[in-house]
């Protein structure tokens, strides 16, 4: 499968991030992932979060793509905007907040993967019912 945001040839794909992230109208879309890490879609509308949590066993970094919010990491504040990166080793509280008036678009790539393959959620409280009735599973191979 060709466009113009991404190729795919099996399970290698080009992606041009940025510009799929910014059309990304869901609070979180799984967009690939591999036997060791994967890449995620996160939209937060104007005023909400991702949620305060813990990946005990799962790196992760986010890169933010537009809107403006503050990164609560280990118990330090940070303000993020377009262009920012957030490294959150495994086993570190966090959480990331829409302050802004606009929504905060992120891409963020988990290691290993932290959501099922293909997983695409409207809301936040879509992906937390997901999450809570066990149908959110990370593939483990």
């Amino acid at each position: 499968m060709t466009d113009t945001n991404f190729t795919v040839a099996g399970n290698i794909e080009h992606f041009t991030i940025a510009d799929i992230a910014q059309a990304n109208p869901d609070f979180r879309k799984v967009i690939w992932t591999g036997r060791h890490a994967q890449i995620v879609l996160m939209t937060i509308p104007v005023g909400s979060e991702i949620g305060d949590e813990v990946h005990p066993d799962t790196d992760q970094i986010l890169t933010f793509v537009s809107g403006t919010g503050h990164a609560d990491l280990a118990g330090h504040t940070h303000a993020v905007e377009a262009g920012d990166q957030c490294a959150v080793p495994a086993g570190t509280q966090h959480n990331f907040r829409n302050t802004g008036d606009e929504p905060l678009v992120l891409y963020t790539t988990y290691s290993p993967p932290e959501h099922a393959a293909e997983a695409a959620y409207a809301t936040k409280d879509e992906a937390d019912a997901a999450e809570a009735a066990g149908q959110d599973v990370p593939p483990r191979g």
